[in-house]
Formats: structure tokens, C-alpha cells, sequence
């Protein structure tokens, strides 16, 4: 669509509501509509300036922002990278790593396949000595697991972490002393233990030295991406350098980008799609799976069919939205997660009946064509689907680049 409207699912995708709740405000006439030759509902953006994302989206600075450059080469050091998508758009922004670690031997064999240049850490976070790099980084990355803390201090802080996949970030930045941290993690570490971890992490980040910016969740089809991804992204910088620091978040595109932009040529890939391997349903539910309509799910399925193919899961609460579904060309994809072809997750193409191949998968996660992943084919869905959308590690790293050029001017 033009930068100017926005269509029905596009508005339900960037508001987090339903498309039948756009559709009630279109019945009630909450907000002027208009309809296309086909007769698809559309709004101009221009008349939503009183929803936040859409006066964000209307006068975004995203194209000035696009112009970042580090006033000096900043280096970087990466935890947990698994296949590369947050340092392929950290590298992007302008950062040089120089180290990034991971344990998982396919990824580390994908990051060496495509970048032979960058020093790749294979192993246990564990074991590492970070004291080599003290005083030489400036920005320290990573995405660890979200996991629960034992609570035993009474503060709160590093000593609960212990035995987490967080305390050895913690542990890198206390040997390190980075001049910027940036931690990202699902947008659910929000409300994880009660919100207990995240306080522990805070508090732990305080106690370290660091003060850290307010957490922000962002939503990754705000950022060129063209899927439903949400990551809570934390970024705080060194005390010392504080009065100094000028941080503000990355400006939203300037429209959605849906599958239609990643799978065919347009203004995300200069090229349709390349052919590449993929998953495919056994011969059983490949028939199901073709009677569900662009997308849909098990709920358009005729009765009988629901009855068979839902078993026992057909009465339990729930809408179960991701069984049986099959994508939309006019939406973004749904979140990717870890193999396209599970019941409860699908990710069927829009238009043909299978699930998504690994080059689709890459696309929706703005890989480009030319990063090649490495291993069996379930551990390259793996990586893809768990990494960070290089658009939106592109669109943070801009923002972290301004923030140390802030620290640079100013010291």
C-alpha cells in the first residue's frame, strides 16, 4: 500500500488488536474509512493521527536516522549470536565485532561460513575469561534465556543470578566494562515470575555500574520487518559516562511490510524469493491443510474435518488460532518459531499448501539472500527462527551508534 494508508490487517497488526476489532470501529465509524476498487476497507493515515504509532509512523525521522554513522569504528563483543541476525545488523549500523560467542556448533559453522573474518568463540559462556577485553569494547551484546532466579541474597541483584544464563552476561560486563550494554529477550520477561526477574536483572545492571534506559518492548513490523515479532530490548550505559549520553529510540518506518514484500520484488528484496529446501506435510494433512483459504485456520475447516484433525484439543479454551494456519500474502507472518510444520504453531504459505521453506523463512527475518545457514535442515530453521530480525538489529544498532557518538562529542 501507498506510504499513506494503511489497510485493515495492517492496522489491527500495528495496534495489537484483532482484525473484527477494526472492523467494529469500521461498522461504528470510529475513524473515516474508505474502500478500493475491489471494495477492501483502507484507512489514510491522516485521519488515525490521534493513535500514537500512526503520529510515529506519519512523522517518523526514520530516513534521517538511516544516515547514522559511528564518528570512529566502535567495537563490539556478542553473547548467545546464534545464526547472526542481531550481528549482521549491529555490523550493518556501523559495529566491528570482535568477538562473538555461541555454543551451538551449527550456528557458530554459519556465522564462519559467511563472515570467515569475524573471531568465533564456539563453547560454554561458562568458560570464558573475559579479562583480555577489559577497557576495549564499547558495545557488549546479547540475547540470553529467559530464566527464573533463586532469590537467595536480600537485595536482589548479581548474587541471585547465579547459575543463570544472565549471570555470565553479568559476568562479561563486570570484566569487560563496556561503555554500552543492550540485552534483548522475549517481550514475556516482562510479566516472567511476576515480574521478579526483571527486577533482579535491574537491580543487577545498577549494581554493576550502568544505568540503564527505561526497557522498551519493540514490535519488529514497525522496523521493515515483515512479521508479528515482539523483543524487549534493554540498553544502558556505563555511569561514568551519563552526563554525557543522548539516547533516544529508533523512529518507525514509515509503513508495514507484509509477505507480499518478502516473498516477490519490491522495496524490501530487489528479487523474488530463491528456491530453496523445505519441510513437507505427509500426504494426510496436506489434504487438511488445502482446504484452509489465505489466512485462515482449523476453524474454516468443514465440521467433519475439524472433528478429525483437532482430536481431543477441538473442546479445550482457547481460540488455538495457530492450528491449521495458513498465512496471508496481505499481513504480516506471525511470530517464526523453530520449525514451520508443528501443529500448534503453522506456518503454511499463503498460496501454495506447504509449509514455509528455509529462504522464506530467512526473508521474513530480513536475512538477505546471500547469508547461507549451516547444518540439517530442522537446524536451520532453528537458527532462523530464533534470531533477532537483522532489519530491527539494524534499526536498535543506528540507535546505540548515536548514543556512543553522543559520549564521543561531549568527551
Amino acid at each position: 500500500m501507498s506510504p499513506q494508508i494503511i489497510s485493515v490487517a495492517e492496522l489491527a497488526t500495528l495496534l495489537r488488536v484483532s482484525i473484527h476489532t477494526i472492523q467494529t470501529w469500521v461498522a461504528h465509524g470510529r475513524y473515516p474509512s474508505q474502500k478500493d476498487e475491489t471494495g477492501a476497507v483502507f484507512f489514510y493515515l491522516k485521519d488515525l493521527q490521534e493513535l500514537p504509532p500512526i503520529r510515529e509512523m506519519l512523522y517518523s525521522s526514520w530516513f534521517e536516522e538511516l544516515e547514522t554513522k559511528p564518528l570512529r569504528p566502535y567495537t563490539s563483543i556478542e553473547l548467545f549470536a546464534g545464526g547472526g541476525g542481531l550481528a549482521l545488523g549491529m555490523e550493518k549500523a556501523g559495529f566491528k565485532h570482535i568477538m562473538l560467542n555461541e555454543i551451538e556448533h551449527d550456528a557458530c559453522q554459519t556465522l564462519q561460513k559467511n563472515r570467515p573474518h569475524w573471531n568465533i568463540v564456539e563453547g560454554n559462556v561458562r568458560l570464558l575469561n573475559f579479562a583480555s577485553f577489559h577497557g576495549k569494547v564499547d558495545l557488549l551484546t546479547g540475547g540470553f534465556p529467559c530464566q527464573a532466579f533463586s532469590y537467595a541474597g536480600n537485595k536482589g541483584g548479581f548474587a541471585d543470578t547465579r547459575g543463570t544464563l544472565f549471570f555470565e552476561l553479568a559476568r562479561a560486563v563486570q570484566e569487560i566494562q563496556p561503555r554500552v550494554v543492550m540485552c534483548e529477550n522475549v517481550r514475556g520477561l516482562l510479566s516472567h515470575d511476576k515480574g521478579r526477574t526483571l527486577e533482579v536483572i535491574k537491580a543487577t545492571i545498577g549494581e554493576l555500574g550502568y544505568h540503564l534506559f527505561e526497557p522498551k518492548v519493540l514490535h519488529a513490523v514497525q522496523y521493515q520487518v515483515p512479521q508479528k515479532r515482539e523483543r524487549l530490548i534493554l540498553i544502558a550505559v556505563r555511569n561514568d559516562l551519563l552526563s554525557n549520553a543522548r539516547f533516544s529510540w529508533p523512529a518507525p518506518y514509515h509503513r508495514i511490510m507484509n509477505l507480499r514484500d518478502a516473498f516477490y520484488a519490491g522495496d524490501l528484496y530487489p528479487c523474488d524469493v530463491p528456491q530453496s529446501e523445505g519441510q513437507r506435510y505427509p500426504e494426510k494433512k496436506q489434504k487438511v491443510m488445502s482446504l484452509v483459504p489465505m489466512g485462515g485456520n482449523w476453524r474454516d475447516l468443514p465440521a467433519v474435518v475439524q472433528k478429525e484433525y483437532m482430536a481431543g484439543s477441538l473442546h479445550l479454551p482457547g481460540g488455538k488460532t495457530g492450528i491449521a494456519r495458513r498465512l496471508s500474502l496481505d499481513e504480516p507472518s506471525l511470530t517464526l518459531v523453530c520449525a514451520p510444520a508443528q501443529k500448534q504453531t503453522e506456518r503454511c504459505h499463503p498460496i501454495e499448501t506447504r509449509p514455509l521453506t528455509l529462504r522464506e523463512y530467512a526473508r521474513i527475518q530480513t536475512f538477505p539472500d546471500a547469508w547461507q545457514f549451516s547444518g540439517s535442515l530442522a537446524s536451520q530453521y532453528k537458527q532462523i527462527g530464533n534470531a533477532v530480525p537483522v532489519n530491527l538489529a539494524y534499526a536498535i544498532g543506528r540507535a546505540l551508534v548515536r548514543l556512543l557518538n553522543s559520549l564521543e562529542k561531549e568527551s
